[in-house]
């Protein structure tokens, strides 16, 4: 961390990682009349809309890009959104070891793009990404007890509470850039 903020200052840090909606409906507590079971809708298909996120780490806004799969090709289209989000300035994207973050597509992004830089989290440890708390939330807040009977519908409704929800994460905090920082920029 403190090489990064040496050399490149104005760095902007995510977290990313991809996520799969069904249309069957997650269930969690729910208030109900006494003695009157909540009924939740469910839907034996098992169609689904993925999800890429990358959660700024300093800001905590979302850039989020719904897919059909999950593919080296999409993992560099979304790098490119990354990157989009910030013109100019040095990024590092932090990520897990999935085999779509791996393939040449992305390769490219990254050797056109030297002002990117991806960092694998280690292997099995989802605990330690920002984004899933993010992921975690918009279930909450979405797809937890829904009565859509859309996919497209979800899919809309989770892209729109991503799109507007800040997540605030702690993240750099516990590895020191807050008492770093002010050192460099």
């Amino acid at each position: 961390m403190i090489d990064i903020l040496q050399e490149k200052p104005q760095t902007v840090f995510f977290a990313a990682d991809e996520a799969g909606l069904y249309l069957q409906a997650t269930t969690t507590y729910a208030w109900s009349v006494i003695g009157q079971t909540p009924q939740v809708w469910a839907d034996p298909g098992r169609k689904q809309n993925h999800f890429y996120g990358a959660v700024n780490l300093l800001s905590g806004k979302e850039i989020v890009l719904r897919s059909d799969v999950m593919s080296s090709e999409i993992s560099a289209q979304f790098l490119s959104a990354i990157l989009d989000s910030t013109p100019n300035l040095p990024v590092v994207v932090f990520w897990d070891r999935a085999p779509w973050h791996r393939g040449e597509e992305v390769a490219q992004i990254l050797k056109d793009n030297p002002r990117m830089e991806t960092i694998f989290f280690p292997p099995a440890s989802p605990d330690l990404n920002p984004q899933e708390h993010v992921w975690k939330a918009a279930r909450k807040a979405v797809s937890h007890n829904h009565t859509l009977v859309s996919l497209s519908d979800l899919a809309g409704k989770f892209e729109k509470y991503l799109s507007a929800t800040s997540f605030p994460s702690s993240f750099l905090d516990r590895y020191g850039y807050t008492a770093l920082c002010p050192m460099f920029i």
